[in-house]
């Protein structure tokens, strides 16, 4: 029998807020986390602007010699880890830490350690490198920071499938302690590619808006004048337990994590399928995997980023799978990247937690920027203002270069 799996702590980190209260309270409220870039000079770049984390200093979370050996994300990784840590009131002590693990994914990783490395082999030769460089790099460095800080000797794990990175550690994560590989996991992802390569990559495939005049209104999913997507940055960190072990511990339960689906498009390197067949099959077998029907479902937190085509297919894949209930409105769609920007590899981790916040306050944070729909996009995307509504599942959608799609299902959590 699959052992149920609860959430017990939230930490959240981007544009619009530094704690998941101050997150949540933000996206209420519909404030943008756009702005134009501070990290680096943009002047001569097609794009100048991003969802950066603002008045961040990560010597509150690590000590400064440490803090050199880390890349942005890392840093990020272990700031969400700490407040969601904390959140949960988890204690790792040596006749647990067997059965803790970590699964924390990026889809990118130390862009700003690999940008800055490189420079300083140009500049004076590869004695410049510095040792310190491929740790501070390499993807699974944020979950092995988290590992090695709070002492979790269980499995340890990252997950690199661009976009749907953390949706993707999340749902392994809940996977892990379901089949009783660990009792708690600290699962989600961590982003900072707001860098020049990062900015001037994206801008160079025109993935990303070019509203360099309004950076606040430039993310618009399901718009018909979206332009492409923001770049965000930032952490989204869940801790994940066995229902028993939470319980025996006495742990405030959040929600509860009740279904997982996969799938691949297995069309392009960076395009989704027709008819959005492959974002279809993984809302599907989340929704399978958790012996419940589309008709349970009213909320889902979508993909959306803003890109012309997406939006459209990810809205016919719901239309899909959710009938009628889609387009008469009943079903809630928002797409919360309209303020945070696309947090990539960390989008996933971040909007689980989002969606959880839903549940927990009956409340769907609204789609901003949304002013013209596009008439192909005419689902109910609560757009501009917060929406009061009855929530007892939810949906949260993430879909990948090379065409790696996740959703997550949370359940409202009473006794």
């Amino acid at each position: 029998m699959p052992r149920r799996v609860v959430v017990t702590g939230i930490g959240l980190l981007c544009g619009v807020g530094n704690t998941a209260p101050e997150v949540w309270k933000n996206l209420l409220a519909g404030k943008s986390g756009m702005a134009p870039i501070t990290g680096f000079d943009a002047t001569d770049f097609p794009v100048t602007f991003a969802a950066e984390v603002k008045n961040f200093d990560p010597l509150n979370f690590v000590d400064k010699k440490e803090s050199r050996k880390m890349g942005r994300f890392i840093h990020f990784a272990l700031a969400a880890a700490s407040e969601a840590m904390e959140n949960s009131g988890l204690k790792i002590t040596p006749e647990i830490s067997e059965r803790v693990g970590v699964h924390i994914g990026s889809g990118i990783g130390g862009f700003d350690i690999i940008e800055r490395e490189h420079s300083a082999m140009l500049a004076g030769g590869p004695r410049k490198i510095s040792p310190f460089f491929i740790p501070a790099a390499i993807v699974n460095l944020a979950a092995g920071q988290v590992s090695i800080r709070y002492h979790a000797c269980g499995p340890n794990e990252a997950t690199a499938t661009a976009c749907t990175s953390s949706a993707h550690s999340v749902g392994d994560a809940y996977r892990t302690i379901e089949r009783g590989d660990a009792d708690a996991m600290i699962a989600g992802g961590a982003e900072a590619a707001i860098t020049p390569m990062g900015v001037g990559g994206f801008a160079a495939m025109r993935a990303l808006s070019t509203r360099n005049d309004d950076p606040e209104h430039a993310c618009r999913p399901f718009d018909k004048d979206r332009d492409g997507f923001v770049v965000g940055e930032g952490a989204g960190i869940l801790i994940l337990e066995e229902l028993e072990f939470a319980r025996a511990r006495g742990a405030k339960i959040l929600a509860e994590i009740v279904g997982y689906g996969m799938s691949s498009d297995a069309y392009h390197i960076t395009g989704m399928a027709p008819e959005g067949e492959g974002c279809f099959r993984a809302m599907r077998n989340a929704i399978k995997s958790a012996n419940l029907t589309p008709d349970d479902i009213e909320y889902v937190n979508a993909h959306a980023t803003s890109t012309p085509l997406g939006d459209a297919l990810e809205t016919a894949a719901m239309k899909k799978l959710f009938g009628e209930r889609a387009t008469n409105h009943t079903l809630l769609v928002s797409s919360t990247k309209s303020m945070t920007g696309h947090l990539l590899g960390g989008a996933g981790g971040l909007e689980a937690g989002i969606t959880i916040m839903a549940l927990q306050n009956q409340m769907v944070p609204p789609t901003a920027n949304l002013e013209d729909p596009d008439p192909v996009c005419d689902l109910n995307y609560v757009p501009n203002k917060p929406q009061a509504a009855k929530l007892n599942v939810a949906l949260s959608n993430s879909f990948g270069f090379g065409g790696t799609n996740g959703s997550l299902m949370f359940r409202r959590w009473t006794e």
